[in-house]
């Protein structure tokens, strides 16, 4: 589904929650979400993420730790 700002809305959520990371369209029609910060705030931001905004359709949601990442202050859409 389109237009449902879904990136803008994780964004927005992702900030408030003092979070890092992006959130990206894949050409298979995905988002992929890389969320760093304080582990409560990462369960929050999935947690929210299982509905995403008021328009928005999930149908799956895959949430797994990674180990490694860069950590990014910012968090950006693409």
């Amino acid at each position: 589904m389109q237009g449902v700002y879904f990136r803008a809305s994780t964004r927005q959520k992702a900030l408030e929650l003092g979070l890092g990371g992006h959130a990206n369209n894949l050409r298979d029609g995905r988002v992929e979400v890389l969320a760093c910060g304080e582990a409560t705030a990462v369960r929050v931001l999935c947690a929210w993420l299982r509905h995403g905004p008021a328009a928005a359709r999930v149908d799956q949601l895959d949430c797994q730790d990674v180990v490694g990442a860069s950590a990014p202050e910012d968090f950006s859409i693409s």
